[in-house]
């Protein structure tokens, strides 16, 4: 039975399930703890099971949506779904592809969830794991390419981006169960899944006639890529002049040494401290975009 979602200014009872009322990757659901009438608008929903949300005079405590449903003695089948997004500045459009293996449950056509179709593809997915010490994982999808259709892809993507390989292309994976598929009769439900998991392509492992491997890694093990992304410089404002993260919009204008200049063509922002204050003033809140006292700690 598919779980109705959130609503504001309403009174509920303990025990009351609800889903958040905005999309959420997190496969959760949301049990009444204290009875009470929600607020005006949606509180911020926890993303881990057990964590509680205050909501008004509503308390609700986050729980899984599949696990009264696996925890039984004859479960229905997993059903694994993979959907890969592509980006334009590096595919050359945003297209979404859909599959699944259909292993689990002998599907062997497309089938529909949450109003989208995945079509039927055999698909080795491998050493995915969720791990607190050591490296993170790097799950290998293996796809078949018997029809070239991957191949097919490839070719035009690497013909925006030359030797791209679908690198940095995103990759879900999300996982309910059969019943929860669309068509099923008066179970069908489209929030009930595990937290869905997004890897990016790292690299083409393996091209031939009858595979495409891909190596997956997540964001933050992905190569070039820093966390956190702004990096504290101790005495150079990262801030594009002019923008509204820096805020100056003045008619006061100076070179990138500090030194007065008669029009916006040569004004140019120095980054530094000193440069801030001449536009904002020496006492003023200044909107520096870096952390002067960086060096200073240790």
């Amino acid at each position: 039975m598919a779980v109705a979602s959130w609503a504001a200014s309403t009174a509920y009872s303990l025990g009351d399930i609800r889903r958040a009322a905005t999309d959420q990757v997190t496969g959760l659901f949301f049990k009444c703890v204290t009875a009470g009438t929600s607020a005006g608008s949606e509180p911020d929903w926890p993303t881990d099971i057990g964590i509680e949300a205050t909501d008004n005079t509503v308390t609700w405590k986050a729980i899984s949506s599949v696990y009264a449903d696996v925890s039984v003695l004859a479960p229905e089948a997993i059903i694994e779904l993979f959907e890969l997004r592509l980006v334009t500045a590096l595919h050359g459009s945003s297209n979404i592809t859909r599959w699944h293996n259909g292993c689990n449950a002998a599907l062997t056509g497309g089938i529909v969830w949450d109003g989208n179709t995945y079509n039927s593809l055999a698909i080795k997915a491998e050493g995915f794991e969720q791990t607190s010490s050591g490296s993170l994982p790097r799950p290998n999808l293996t796809v078949a390419n018997t029809d070239g259709l991957i191949t097919a892809l490839l070719l035009d993507v690497n013909a925006v981006t030359a030797n791209n390989d679908l690198t940095g292309a995103e990759v879900r994976r999300i996982r309910t169960l059969k019943k929860f598929l669309d068509g099923e009769t008066g179970t069908e439900d489209p929030n009930a899944q595990w937290p869905v998991e997004i890897w990016y392509i790292d690299r083409k492992g393996t091209e031939n006639r009858d595979i495409v491997q891909f190596e997956l890694a997540s964001k933050f093990d992905l190569a070039g890529q820093f966390i956190p992304k702004r990096q504290l410089i101790a005495n150079v404002c990262q801030w594009e002049y002019r923008s509204s993260e820096c805020s100056y919009s003045g008619s006061n204008y100076w070179n990138a040494d500090d030194d007065p200049t008669g029009s916006l063509a040569t004004d140019r922002c120095g980054k530094r401290l000193t440069s801030c204050k001449l536009r904002f003033g020496n006492n003023a809140e200044l909107p520096f975009g870096s952390f002067p006292s960086a060096g200073k700690i240790r």
